[in-house]
């Protein structure tokens, strides 16, 4: 069993996660005690989505319990599809669209990160919060990314790095022994990935164990 498999069952932890994630005021020193991070950094990202024109289209993956939702839009006019390899992320997700008014434009979607189930250049932003940590094969779910998202379109995302060291590899190594984590990567093996991959743009912040990175598709 691989890590996808293992939150494709809905482990315990997705409705922790999901629990404290939707909640800021939990949710920031949580995550400021275990991971040493601005969680508001997160937050802040999602504001990307709220900047496209109506017509767009944007893929969240893994979506979780949809914390990028909060930066769309109501009557945004977008095509927003959110896509998570476990069903009970997916109902999370639909719930807290329809709690924000955006579930209009929402759409989900179950699928691996492996084989993503969309064309080519398909979107125009794919959003990937705390969700590269959380892929068996890393540098494969960069590549298939880069797959759907058209040339010219972004690429946002955060996720739990390698290279934080020793005060955060605990967290690292438990995550792994638990099976709720895959490999991850460090911060220069992922602007390596996004380079071979066609993004430029490259633009990677750090807070504490958590990066967060922005690139353009080209």
């Amino acid at each position: 069993m691989n890590v996808s498999d293992l939150w494709q069952r809905n482990h315990p932890w997705a409705s922790i996660y999901s629990f404290g994630i939707d909640r800021p005021t939990l949710a920031r020193p949580v995550v400021r005690l275990a991971f040493g991070s601005d969680i508001d950094l997160l937050y802040r990202a999602t504001s990307a989505i709220g900047e496209l024109p109506a017509g767009a289209s944007v893929l969240d993956v893994p979506c979780g319990s949809g914390v990028a939702l909060r930066g769309l839009r109501q009557g945004q006019g977008l095509r927003y599809v959110a896509a998570d390899i476990a069903p009970a992320m997916l109902a999370r997700t639909e719930r807290t669209a329809r709690r924000l008014g955006v579930d209009d434009q929402v759409h989900t979607e179950q699928a691996d990160i492996a084989r993503l189930p969309f064309a080519d250049g398909e979107f125009d932003l794919c959003v990937s919060f705390t969700g590269l940590h959380c892929f068996p094969e890393p540098k494969a779910a960069v590549g298939e990314i880069a797959r759907v998202v058209a040339a010219g379109g972004s690429l946002r995302a955060s996720w739990l790095h390698t290279d934080s060291g020793l005060l955060f590899r605990p967290q690292l190594i438990c995550g792994r022994l638990s099976g709720l984590a895959g490999p991850s990567a460090s911060t220069t093996d992922v602007r390596g990935w996004l380079a071979g991959a066609g993004f430029v743009d490259i633009d990677v912040v750090t807070s504490g164990a958590l990066a967060y990175l922005t690139a353009t598709r080209s």
